[in-house]
């Protein structure tokens, strides 16, 4: 007559061993969890969002970072100006408030001034329409923070007459995370400067 405890310690090592299978095949599942996961961090780190032909940030698609680094410094230097310098009586609240997104205490100290000097009623004042035509911008990528200047020429819609301005501007941008929608480029407009502001032209209506 077979002994009842052979049958039991038969169950008990094939339940070990079931135990024993499972943990190695979960451990087994993680590692390559865990590897997979690192790998696709590191490709993230690398990637950048799709900036399109007019500056518009898209997160859909990932392009690499250098690469796309000249485009997006444009882009966001693009959009700054337009917010800081295309004003009107209807939008410069507005605009100034995004454009100071874009930049450190160095662009807020030459709003302040603008503010202190009086532009910004003068623009209500008169109801001026001030519009930017062009904007060249020239980069140094080769280290950080990257260093750029601008030369912007804008005009005043002052009703009978628009004058014709040229503004050269110049400064850095240092990378920070990016926020939507305030700051789509992760880039920030540091030691800013407005260098020379000339007068071009008038016209005549």
């Amino acid at each position: 007559m077979k002994s009842p405890y052979l049958h039991i310690y038969k169950v008990l090592r094939l339940n070990r061993f079931i135990v024993v299978t499972v943990i190695i095949i979960a451990f087994g599942s993680s590692l390559v969890s865990l590897f997979q996961v690192r790998k696709i961090q590191e490709d993230l780190l690398g990637k950048a969002f799709v900036v399109s032909q007019e500056g518009m940030v898209i997160p859909l698609e990932l392009v690499e970072e250098n690469e796309n680094l000249e485009v997006e410094a444009k882009a966001h230097l693009a959009q700054f100006y337009r917010y800081f310098y295309d004003l009107n009586t209807s939008n410069y609240k507005s605009n100034l408030e995004k454009a100071l997104w874009l930049g450190n205490q160095s662009v807020d100290d030459i709003y302040r001034q603008k503010k202190s000097d009086g532009v910004y009623n003068r623009l209500l004042q008169y109801s001026l329409v001030q519009q930017i035509q062009s904007i060249e911008t020239e980069l140094d990528l080769s280290n950080a923070p990257y260093s750029f200047t601008s030369v912007i020429d804008f005009q005043v819609n002052r009703g009978s007459t628009i004058d014709t301005y040229r503004l050269t501007t110049s400064g850095n941008l240092l990378k920070v995370d990016r926020q939507f929608p305030r700051n789509p480029h992760g880039l920030l407009i540091t030691n800013y400067f407005e260098n020379s502001l000339k007068k071009l032209a008038d016209e005549t209506r």
